[in-house]
């Protein structure tokens, strides 16, 4: 975090779009209060819902789909990440400047990621430098509503400068989500997640793989091939193949690879040398 916060402001410019991400889900009228709260300030917003489904409760898998998405967005996007579970205490709330874009998340791990960057410039809110918002009216268990609508707004209209809203900071809370471990033998990474079809998402890059000739994921007890796509195997069987965010993934043709492995987030996986015609 070494860039500055005067040179990250000049680079960003507020698009309109402002981006959601949270674990509220649709049960509810939560997601839309929040959107209300920024058409009333913003009639212009452009609103994109990034996910509502990520695991509740779980900070870093929030951080894990919004590090991989942004770069989708124009420069000068607004990111709103809530996945809050201390919402209403002490947690801070930080403001990230990051690569043209800013980041809007509590300092729960969320956010460490980007915000650990060299070229990141971060700033803890100061709720006081937020235009027209009453302390006394923000609600303890709804900060999506009554403190992030409101700055995402503004921030996106481009009313108020992301370094003008509290003091800079050296330190966040990192993220949940540890490195893969690396060696000449083997890389050993995690499942982070997964998506609607069933498939193990994995916090393994593709780059990761390059050195080895002939790699194989092992996972479950089982091992794997590594394939290009899901049409490559008949139905029902397993791959390992990079996905369309750039990391390894388990996959079972037209099935679930989360059901019938009984895997989910956690589950230790491993990359290693296989032989010529795995």
């Amino acid at each position: 975090m070494t860039v500055s916060s005067a040179s990250q402001d000049a680079t960003f410019h507020a698009s309109g779009v402002i981006t959601l991400t949270t674990d509220i889900g649709h049960k509810g009228p939560f997601v839309a209060m929040m959107k209300g709260v920024m058409l009333r300030r913003f009639s212009a917003a452009k609103i994109v819902d990034l996910t509502h489904e990520t695991s509740p409760h779980f900070p870093a898998e929030a951080g894990f789909w919004l590090e991989r998405s942004y770069r989708y967005f124009p420069e000068g996007t607004v990111h709103l990440a809530v996945v809050d579970p201390s919402v209403g205490t002490g947690r801070e709330i930080l403001v990230v400047l990051c690569d043209g874009h800013c980041f809007v998340a509590p300092d729960n791990g969320l956010i460490g990621s980007i915000a650990e960057r060299e070229r990141a410039s971060v700033h803890r809110l100061d709720l006081d430098e937020v235009p027209g918002i009453d302390r006394a009216a923000v609600s303890a268990t709804f900060h999506g509503r009554d403190v992030f609508a409101p700055l995402g707004a503004e921030l996106a209209a481009g009313r108020v400068k992301p370094s003008s809203l509290g003091p800079t900071v050296d330190a966040v809370v990192p993220s949940w989500i540890e490195e893969p471990t690396v060696t000449k033998a083997r890389v050993s990474g995690i499942v982070v997640t997964h998506d609607n079809f069933g498939n193990l998402i994995t916090n393994i890059d593709a780059a990761l793989l390059e050195p080895f000739k002939n790699p194989v994921v092992v996972a479950g007890g089982l091992t794997f091939p590594v394939r290009r796509t899901y049409g490559e195997v008949s139905p029902g069987d397993y791959m390992a193949l990079i996905n369309s965010f750039g990391v390894v993934e388990l996959a079972r043709a037209e099935q679930s690879a989360m059901e019938g492995l009984g895997l989910s987030r956690g589950a230790p996986v491993r990359i290693q040398e296989g032989s010529a015609h795995a």
